[in-house]
């Protein structure tokens, strides 16, 4: 019997999304997945990094998130790894969402996949896209702050 997955596990995570995105709102979303695809995301067969949500008749879609199967999935099951996945949100914030994406230069995209209460979860954002020199600024302040650890660190010894 496979063992349960930890309540609050993370799954997944985007870290090109922070890097590429400033983010202004986050939501946690539903994701419709087939038995198949649940079990993959139980041994962590999952890859988000070019994961982006499209909206489409006033529902929400993850594309671009890839679910690589099993080789002990069943025979009778065809898996296909990038499949479209419906993400489920309260209809309201859905359309709140389809407002602010109109507006110009913002986006939804994903951030992770986690476990609640045995359900997968998917955070998305709504995001705006950094300029070349957010992301150089972005670069340089991680330099910095490991340069100042490293300092830290040494002069602990």
């Amino acid at each position: 019997m496979a063992k349960k997955p930890d309540p609050s596990a993370r799954i997944a995570d985007n870290k090109k999304a922070a890097f590429n995105y400033f983010f202004e709102e986050r939501h946690e979303a539903g994701v419709v997945l087939h038995g198949w695809e649940v079990k993959a995301l139980r041994e962590g067969k999952v890859q988000l990094t070019d994961g982006y949500v499209l909206i489409r008749d006033g529902e929400l879609f993850l594309l671009g998130c890839l679910i690589q199967p099993l080789r002990t999935a069943s025979t009778h099951v065809n898996p296909e790894s990038a499949r479209t996945k419906k993400l489920l949100l309260k209809k309201n914030d859905i359309q709140r969402l389809i407002g602010k994406v109109e507006q110009k230069g913002y986006t939804l995209v994903p951030l992770n996949l986690h476990w609640k209460n045995g359900f997968v979860k998917c955070d998305i954002a709504l995001a705006k896209g950094k300029a070349e020199h957010d992301k150089r600024d972005t670069i340089k302040d991680r330099e910095g702050k490991r340069e100042v650890e490293r300092a830290m660190k040494s002069r602990n010894r």
